[in-house]
């Protein structure tokens, strides 16, 4: 699958896309000849990882920082 990081375009032509309803086509036109469609779709939900949901953001983060430093000390 390709990406488009929509930080990177113009304001406009973000706005378009973000705009797009599900179903609804924005047509990519070049020098006034169609190079390209996009059909806009419903967002998807963000997969939740495997991670305790009940876990707080400050105890991840200790846990992620502990497999760094983990890794590193293996290394060297």
């Amino acid at each position: 699958m390709k990406r488009l990081d929509l930080d990177e375009l113009p304001p406009k032509a973000a706005a378009l896309l973000v705009g797009a309803q599900p179903g609804e086509e924005v047509l990519l036109v070049r020098n006034g000849a169609v190079v390209g469609r996009l059909t806009g779709g419903a967002a998807e939900p963000q997969a939740r990882s495997q991670e305790d949901p009940n876990q707080l953001p400050e105890e991840r983060a200790k846990e992620i920082f502990e497999q760094f430093r983990a890794s590193i000390e293996d290394e060297f």
